[in-house]
């Protein structure tokens, strides 16, 4: 049978592994032939000059999220996927996040009427365990981790979501009797409040000082602490949003030790610094962002990490408030103290540009790092390949075609998130998605958005088999 929905004809294909010119036949969503010179079909994508590459999988990314103190998060799962698709990300992992007092069960189930009929693009739900009572760690966490929701999110720092080390002990066990792949947000919340109160008592509440009540050895001893119960409870983790070099210090430190220690980092900490919170006024506050962004020194020690393998997943980590905005940046006006500011900074439709153009295109990262870092790593670390993240006979049809010379000025209007700014305004970036498929749908072309909201399919996600402990000899 040799007949096609679809054929991607002409175009150099990118996999983690591979690169490679052929044709890429698609049926029924999925890619059911990758060979030179199939036979044509009347919606053939001609992509002569073009690069194919995996659809984009964000793994870490905030949409409708539940706040508390009057916050309100400004994408809906409709606003934030239709951006995704936009920017090549065909795939999203955000948070079902659970509230002290609360059920881990319901949460999920409320995030469930928040995304099922609304997101365009395929989406799979992290967990946030925020009280790991009995009830949870018995009975809600293993049901929910055997339905599917194979992955969580734990917190050493916010009062509505840290847990002390007796409690991450308690969950990490949860997770290596079940097979559950861990992810931890490491600062160390003590010292967090504890600066604060400095900062405060000598009148120092401008957005600036964010980063001055959050420095890297605030994340630095968390990060081991992390390790240190990881080790202790012999389970896998990753660490989530690293932000510079004391950290990813001591990463390697556990990774060369032979730990299965994974990592992650984002694109503020690779095109942000601690001066872009020192704006004039409030304007920092739209950098405002845990763990902040560090000095232009810390960025080379985050490429370094990204070429060099430290860090296996680079993600938004999409946290979309407004800017002027009383239910977003502006919670106070426009004299809100940085520890009242919403946490959080937009970028899913920016990640991967962001990354092509300085990694790709200034010849950091080659074709191949740029796909595991940003498709099939996450894809693979999460449970959802070879579903998801690569280009691969079975494997759903979620392909984006890059113009690699097209030059692009990144400003808000641009952009198709529902965030009143973009911290990389004025940024020009070669290289740029100009075609999207999601299971062999195009769902972008040519800057027209052809997705139907709801369009975007659940996806329970398997166990994850860097989940598992170290074999011993």
């Amino acid at each position: 049978m040799t007949n096609f929905d679809l054929v991607i004809r002409n175009g150099t294909v990118a996999t983690a592994a591979d690169t490679m010119r052929c044709d890429i036949g698609i049926r029924d969503g999925k890619i059911a032939a990758l060979a030179a010179e199939l036979p044509p079909t009347p919606n053939d994508i001609d992509a002569t000059g073009k690069l194919v590459l995996p659809g984009g999988v964000d793994a870490h990314c905030h949409m409708d999220q539940p706040m508390s103190g009057g916050v309100v998060m400004a994408d809906t799962f409709y606003t934030a996927t239709r951006s995704a698709i936009c920017g090549g990300t065909t795939t999203v992992i955000p948070f079902a996040c659970q509230f002290k007092g609360g059920s881990l069960k319901d949460a999920v189930e409320d995030y469930h009427r928040r995304a099922d009929g609304h997101a365009v693009a395929d989406y799979a739900f992290h967990l946030i365990v925020a009280d790991p009572t009995v009830q949870v760690l018995a009975y809600e966490l293993p049901s929910l981790i055997q339905s599917g929701y194979t992955s969580f999110k734990i917190y050493m720092t916010y009062d509505d979501l840290k847990l002390n080390d007796y409690e991450l002990l308690n969950v990490l066990a949860v997770a290596r009797r079940e097979g559950a792949f861990v992810m931890v947000h490491a600062e160390n919340a003590d010292c967090i409040a504890w600066m604060v109160e400095q900062l405060e008592a000598a009148g120092h509440t401008a957005p600036r000082y964010h980063a001055d009540s959050r420095p890297m050895v605030v994340e630095r001893e968390a990060t081991h602490r992390a390790i240190a119960l990881s080790e202790l409870v012999d389970v896998p983790i990753l660490i989530v949003h690293v932000s510079g070099k004391e950290a990813v210090e001591q990463i390697q430190w556990a990774q060369n030790r032979g730990m299965k220690l994974f990592a992650e980092t984002c694109p503020q900490y690779l095109f942000l610094t601690a001066e872009d919170l020192g704006g004039d006024g409030f304007e920092g506050a739209k950098c405002i962002c845990s763990p902040p962004p560090r000095d232009r020194s810390n960025q080379q020690v985050i490429w370094n990490g990204l070429t060099n393998g430290v860090f296996q997943v680079f993600a938004s980590d999409h946290a979309p408030f407004r800017y002027a905005d009383p239910q977003g940046k502006q919670i106070q006006g426009e004299e809100t103290a940085f520890k009242y500011v919403p946490n959080g900074i937009p970028g899913i439709e920016t990640r991967l540009p962001l990354l092509f153009s300085e990694g790709v295109g200034k010849g950091r990262l080659d074709l191949q790092q740029f796909v595991a870092l940003t498709s099939t790593n996450p894809a693979k670390l999460y449970g959802l390949y070879p579903r998801k993240g690569t280009i691969a006979i079975g494997s759903d049809a979620d392909l984006v075609i890059w113009d690699t010379e097209r030059t692009v000025t990144l400003t808000n209007s641009l952009l198709h998130h529902d965030v009143d700014y973009t911290p990389y305004e004025g940024m020009t970036i070669t290289g740029y998605p100009t075609i999207t498929l999601s299971r062999g749908d195009v769902v972008w072309r040519d800057g027209e958005i052809r997705a139907k909201e709801g369009r975007g399919q659940f996806l329970p996600c398997d166990r994850s088999p860097f989940a598992q402990p170290k074999v011993r000899i």
